[in-house]
Formats: structure tokens, C-alpha cells, sequence
């Protein structure tokens, strides 16, 4: 009977899931043809700049959907974990104590996942970085001139 229980649940998140996904492709691609129809209704040719901006909008959403589809799953793994843990607590000799500590870690890992994105995309890519240490000292290795 728990695993009819669990299976059904699973089915349900990866259906929700499924579903999130349809629509999140759905409304990018909506976003993305009114984007298209108000270029081509305002007379502007098509160009390399046109697919640059159509690309650049489909990849943001794209990134917002696996944001957003990592904090989902994520939850569906907490909860899985939660599950695990009581089905342990009920029968130690049928769940070894690993799986839930597993799903636990998984979860966690998925649900800071944007957050790890976010970091490491504003270190690699942003401009406006600087280095660390003092200023106004002169390097090792200057020279001093005049005098």
C-alpha cells in the first residue's frame, strides 16, 4: 500500500512538473512570436540583430524556467526525503537510513542551485569587478623616478 502511495506521488510531481514546463515553453514562445509580429508590423526588416535579440529573450526564459523548475523539484525531493525518513522510522531492516540522507542532499543541491548560478555568472561575467588588496601602494617591483 506505501508503495502505490509513493508511486502515485510520483507520478503527480512529474506530471506537475511536465506541465510547468509546457507552460513555461509556451508563454517564451508566445512572448517570443509577439515580439516577431510587432517587428514585422512596424516595417523593420529582419537581421542578425532581430534573431540576436529573439535568441537572447528565448535564452532568459529558458533560464527562468530551469529556476524555477530547480526549486520544484527540488521540494518534490525534500518531500521524498521526508517520506523516506518515516518509512525508515517504521521498518530500519526495508529502508537503509542512506536513501533519505540521499534525497536530503539532492534536494538541498537543487534548491540552491539558481543561487550558485547567480554567483558564478556575476563572477565570470561582470565587468565591474575589482581586485582585492590595498590601494595607493606601489607594486614590488616600480621604480622610482626623478630626484
Amino acid at each position: 500500500m506505501n508503495k502505490k502511495l509513493m508511486k502515485r506521488a510520483m507520478l503527480v510531481v512529474g506530471l506537475a512538473c511536465c506541465g510547468f514546463a509546457t507552460v513555461a515553453l509556451a508563454a517564451s514562445g508566445a512572448a517570443a512570436g509577439s515580439g516577431a509580429a510587432a517587428g514585422a508590423a512596424s516595417g523593420a526588416g529582419g537581421g542578425i540583430g532581430t534573431v540576436a535579440s529573439t535568441v537572447t529573450g528565448n535564452l532568459a526564459n529558458i533560464a527562468r524556467l530551469i529556476t524555477g523548475g530547480a526549486y520544484v523539484i527540488g521540494m518534490a525531493f525534500a518531500v521524498g526525503a521526508i517520506v523516506k525518513f518515516k518509512a525508515h522510522k517504521d521498518n530500519p531492516q526495508q529502508v537503509p537510513i542512506g536513501t533519505p540522507i540521499a534525497l536530503l542532499f539532492v534536494a538541498a543541491a537543487l534548491i540552491f542551485l539558481p543561487s550558485v548560478f547567480k554567483t558564478s555568472g556575476s563572477t565570470l561575467f561582470s565587468g565591474g569587478g575589482n581586485v582585492a588588496g590595498a590601494s595607493g601602494l606601489a607594486s614590488f617591483g616600480a621604480t622610482k623616478t626623478g630626484s
